[in-house]
């Protein structure tokens, strides 16, 4: 039950943000602040889980926090709100939550959390430094066998940031540098758990990523993201974030979350740049003894990991053709071969378990080569320079690391399939990333992240809001709860955007439009049609489903069009939209076209999109190993693929990409979808029926 101090808090607070703002009260906004604060006040636990749709201009970040904050400190809760980007994390720290506070009056306090690669490492820094003047790179060559060479550029700036860290005038954080920093020159800056020497560092009290961790423990609200959140939960919850017992998610862009959790709980090795890697550890561990040669239970552990890691590279040496013929053996070869079912088979099982046997005793050596070197740290009485030590430690710290990963993968290959249980996906792939060197990567995922959630986030937090502009698909909430394992007793919701869609916008299917798995046919209809869809002197998105595709297009388009396009990986996506913006702004015409990444997330108000012309229905790629995992173990439990899993997942996806269209009450346009499947199929219907209620003009 709300308590009534709280539920007069919520309306004054509301009505006073309204106030200030001058705006009206929103329908949406308010059945979603209603909503909200009545699942989070339920005395059952069952039930304080809401799933609520939000349509765009809904005004939903100020619906989940005008209900939560005040609960949340009732309850002596903290309040964490999970993003899908770091830019929406840095859009609500730095703008809406300000704005909510002062317009409501309010004092809550928050902050913004970001994971540890975020943040610059001071220690690692001077290191670096030091390196660069002594003409050593090897502190630059990282486990996966990239290799760095710093040049006199990359010295200059990393001077500038030191400088900049010393002074003040930066906090560490990659986000809030000035300039682009290439990923390989902010890698080797950065370090990771294992790495970090924690409260012993001489450099604590300057560390930017301990300055940002230590307003956690005094905020009301934290802002993160669920990469950060997956990460928490991974190691058990509680080590980043507050404990989840403690906490109110707040799932923002929820519709994410699924596939976030299966990449974390995934897990990957490349056998080739894995067996570079330990093959390097003996010269490692040889460097290291005349150091520590005076700490003899150190100096004793040095061949045992030496002799573990050694045996590791044996037994991967085996495995590698056993890889290598599945490839070979593979059926329509394309760098790639998924186990069906799972099921790796007894050969494989059987040297993962021997993998599984040795990494865990090593993980088990290294825990103790780390608990050695973290007592040394705090040791001033060390017979070894602090450096030396610190050097080591991190050392250490990506052997362990390393070390980990190993387990996880292989762990989850020895274990026999259970029957009637939900399988891994496993697979194995070509790699030519690193160096032009041919390796193998093998993978190991959940199809779904459904039974992790429900274990790890629905059923150990004290309770959870989950929301979007998207999150039924073909009109309900099934494939959502699906994915994300949300329960049957959580309150399910949808509350209309602020939008006139009929008289907003146009949904357009082109009368004279090719189905879209005629690929040469549709293509050349692409090619030969798109100059009349192009907006005069305002913004034109184009999203397709294949890169190829999008590619042939560009390419045979006639100049006087191609220069107005702006093609996705001729600059980062952001540098893409900053490019089309100005060209908008100076009175020209520009032309985007895009992927996936395009058809969410980018807001592009106004003139800035007049027209969106989706080139296909956005049917997942066939070939890709969750995706055909998912559906083998769908049509084994008597399901339909197409219908459980590929048409909800093109619903959702279509809702998305013309979501891109109407981001303001006063924009208007087009939403062109070149696809006549949607006339000429069965399905068709359901899918135009998803989609927002547009003025439509569809071809017969």
């Amino acid at each position: 039950m709300l308590d009534s101090d709280v539920r007069d808090e919520i309306q004054q607070g509301y009505r006073q943000f309204l106030e200030t703002r001058g705006l009206r009260p929103r329908l949406g906004q308010k059945q979603m602040v209603a909503a909200i604060a009545n699942s989070l006040s339920h005395d059952d636990a069952d039930k304080r889980l809401s799933v609520i749709e939000a349509g765009t201009g809904t005004g939903k970040t100020v619906g989940y926090l005008i209900a939560a904050l005040p609960i949340a400190r009732a309850l002596k809760k903290t309040v964490v709100v999970s993003t899908g980007t770091i830019a929406l994390q840095e859009q609500l720290v730095n703008k809406d939550i300000p704005e909510l506070l002062e317009a409501c009056d309010w004092d809550y306090s928050f902050a913004l959390v970001k994971g540890r690669g975020r943040y610059a490492c001071n220690l690692r820094m001077e290191q670096c430094l030091d390196s660069i003047k002594a003409k050593d790179a090897g502190v630059f060559l990282f486990e996966d066998e990239q290799q760095f060479n710093p040049n006199a550029q990359t010295e200059s700036l990393y001077r500038e940031m030191w400088d900049a860290l010393e002074d003040g005038s930066w906090n560490g954080d990659r986000d809030s540098w000035d300039t682009h920093i290439r990923d390989m020159e902010w890698r080797a800056l950065t370090v990771d758990r294992r790495q970090c020497t924690g409260r012993r560092c001489r450099f604590v009290n300057q560390c930017p990523f301990f300055k940002a961790r230590g307003d956690i423990e005094e905020s009301e609200c934290i802002v993160a993201n669920h990469d950060l959140v997956m990460a928490d939960l991974a190691l058990g919850g509680g080590a980043i974030l507050p404990p989840p017992e403690d906490c109110i998610y707040i799932c923002d862009e929820g519709h994410r979350l699924g596939d976030t959790a299966i990449r974390h709980f995934g897990a990957e090795c490349r056998i080739n740049s894995t067996l570079a890697w330990l093959e390097r550890i003996p010269k490692q561990c040889k460097g290291q003894a005349p150091i520590f040669s005076k700490d003899t239970a150190l100096a004793e552990q040095l061949p045992r990991i030496e002799k573990e890691a050694a045996k590791i590279s044996e037994l991967l040496a085996i495995a590698y053709p056993l890889m290598k013929d599945h490839l070979d053996k593979a059926e329509d070869y394309e760098g790639q071969f998924r186990f069906a079912h799972g099921d790796v088979g007894a050969a494989i099982r059987d040297i993962a378990a021997q993998i599984t046997l040795h990494t865990s005793g090593w993980v088990g050596r290294l825990e103790v080569l780390e608990d050695t070197l973290s007592e040394a740290l705090s040791d001033k009485q060390y017979p070894v320079a602090m450096p030396d030590i610190e050097l080591f430690y991190q050392q250490a710290g990506t052997w362990l690391s390393g070390a980990e990963r190993l387990l996880s993968l292989w762990d989850r290959l020895h274990r026999e399939l259970e029957d009637d249980g939900v399988p891994m996906a496993c697979w194995l792939k070509l790699d030519d990333t690193t160096g032009g060197n041919v390796d193998i990567s093998v993978n190991a995922s959940p199809i779904q992240a459904a039974e992790i959630l429900k274990d790890r986030l629905w059923g150990s937090c004290y309770g959870a809001v989950v929301t979007s502009a998207t999150l039924r698909s073909l009109g309900n909430f099934s494939t959502l709860q699906r994915e994300t394992g949300v329960p049957d007793s959580a309150h399910f919701l949808s509350v209309a955007g602020a939008f006139d869609y009929t008289k907003s916008a146009i949904l357009r299917v082109p009368s004279d439009a090719i189905e879209g798995n005629a690929v040469e046919q549709h293509t050349r209809y692409i090619i030969d049609n798109l100059a009349s869809m192009v907006e005069d002197k305002a913004g034109t998105l184009v999203l397709f489903s294949s890169k190829r595709q999008m590619e042939q297009v560009f390419d045979e388009l006639p100049n006087d069009l191609a220069r107005l396009i702006l093609i996705q990986g001729q600059y980062s996506n952001r540098e893409m939209v900053r490019l089309h913006k100005e060209r908008i702004d100076q009175g020209k015409t520009s032309v985007l076209l895009g992927l996936a990444s395009f058809a969410e997330g980018v807001d592009l108000p106004g003139d800035y999109c007049r027209h969106v012309v989706i080139a296909k229905l956005p049917f997942a790629v066939p070939n890709e190993p969750l995706q055909e995992a998912l559906a083998e173990w769908i049509e084994s439990q008597g399901g339909n693929s197409f219908f459980d899993i590929s048409l909800p997942l093109a619903s959702l996806r279509l809702i998305q990409a013309s979501g891109r269209l109407l981001r303001t009450e006063t924009d208007t346009g087009t939403v062109s979808i070149l696809d006549k499947r949607l006339v000429t199929k069965r399905y068709g219907k359901q899918l135009l029926d998803a989609l927002p209620p547009f003025h439509r003009e569809v071809g017969h």
